[in-house]
C-alpha cells in the first residue's frame, strides 16, 4: 500500500535554496519514495535563541511503501549524504528534513513522533504546506492546515521567495 506523507525541508548554511533542491532530488531517488507535490521556497526567520542566518524552507508530499520508521531512516540518510551533522538544537544546518505527517497516523515511539510535535506551531511549515495540502486535517489538532495557519501569529516572519526564472 502507498502511504502519503509530508516532509519539511530547510537549510541556512552554504547555498540554502540549492541544498533544499538537492534534498528533493535525493528524495526522488529511492524506488520506494515518489515526490508527488512540492511547495515554493520560503525564507524564514530562525526560531530559538541562536543568532544565525534566515532559513530557506519548502515542503513536499510523497507516496511511499516504507513504514514510518524506515522512512525516517531514509530521511536521516539524505541528511547525512548532504553533510548534516547534528549539533546544537535549533542551530544552523546545511539541511534539515522533518517527517511532518504520515497519512492520518499518530505515532509516539522512542524513535519517532508523528505528526511532528511542532508542526502546528510553525508558520515556516504550514505556509508552504498550505500550497498543496491546505485541507489536510491534522490528526491531533483536528484542524486543517489552513485553519492552523490562520491561528498563528505573524512572527517569526516567513516570506515566499520570488522565482528569478
Amino acid at each position: 500500500m502507498q502511504y502519503k506523507a509530508f516532509i519539511g525541508i530547510g537549510s541556512n548554511l552554504g547555498t540554502p535554496a540549492e541544498n533544499c533542491e538537492k534534498a528533493i532530488r535525493l528524495l526522488h531517488a529511492p524506488p520506494e519514495i515518489e515526490v508527488v507535490a512540492r511547495s515554493s521556497l520560503y525564507e524564514s526567520e530562525p526560531v530559538g535563541k541562536i543568532e544565525q542566518n534566515w532559513f530557506v524552507n519548502t515542503t513536499v508530499a510523497i507516496k511511499t511503501s516504507l513504514g514510518p520508521e524506515a522512512l525516517l531512516n531514509a530521511i536521516f540518510k539524505i541528511e547525512r549524504d548532504l553533510g548534516r551533522k547534528r549539533r546544537k538544537k535549533w542551530g544552523p544546518r546545511i539541511i534539515d528534513l522533518d517527517l511532518l505527517a504520515y497519512g492520518d497516523r499518530v505515532i509516539h515511539s522512542t524513535a519517532l513522533t508523528v505528526p511532528h510535535p511542532e508542526m502546528a506551531k510553525r508558520r515556516f511549515v504550514l505556509l508552504p504546506l498550505s500550497e498543496f495540502a491546505g485541507d489536510y486535517m491534522h490528526p491531533v489538532e483536528n484542524k486543517t492546515i489552513h485553519t492552523l495557519l490562520k491561528e498563528l501569529p505573524e512572527s517569526p516572519q516567513v516570506r515566499k521567495i520570488l522565482s528569478t526564472s
